[in-house]
C-alpha cells in the first residue's frame, strides 16, 4: 500500500514558523511529483505547494511566496514545507499528496494519494 504521513503542525502565533515533513512509503518516491495541499474551515481545499521529482520545478501559490518553501529529500523519501512569517489566514489542515503518474509537476487534479492531514493554528 502506499502511505503517506504528515508531521510537524502546532500551534503557533503570527510571525512564528513551522517546518512540515512528510514520510512517504509504498511509492517510487524518487521518480514523482509531490505537493502540499491545505484546507482551511468552511473552505475549499487550496494547492499550496509543488516540487517535480528532482526538487528543481517549484511552485508555491501566490499568498504563500516568500514565506514558504518546498523541498525533498529523496534518499530519505520525504518532502517538506518550511513555513516563515505565518500569519493567521494560513490557518488550515495541511496535507501531502502525491502525483504518482508524473515526475513532473502537473496541475493539482492529478494528485491523488494523501496523507491524513496534520493541523496548522496561526493565532494574531
Amino acid at each position: 500500500q502506499v502511505t503517506l504521513v504528515e508531521s510537524g503542525g502546532g500551534f503557533v502565533q503570527a510571525g512564528g514558523s513551522l517546518r512540515l515533513s512528510c514520510a512517504a512509503s509504498g511509492l517510487n518516491f524518487g521518480s514523482i511529483a509531490m505537493g502540499w495541499f491545505r484546507q482551511a474551515a468552511g473552505k475549499e481545499r487550496e494547492f499550496v505547494a509543488g516540487i517535480s521529482w528532482s526538487g528543481v520545478g517549484t511552485y508555491l501559490t501566490d499568498s504563500v511566496k516568500g514565506r514558504f518553501t518546498v523541498s525533498r529529500d529523496n534518499t530519505k523519501n520525504m518532502v517538506f514545507l518550511q513555513m516563515n512569517n505565518l500569519k493567521p489566514e494560513d490557518t488550515a489542515v495541511y496535507y501531502c499528496a502525491a502525483d504518482p503518474g508524473s515526475d513532473m509537476l502537473r496541475p493539482p487534479q492529478w494528485y491523488d494519494v494523501w496523507g491524513q492531514g496534520t493541523q496548522v493554528t496561526v493565532s494574531p
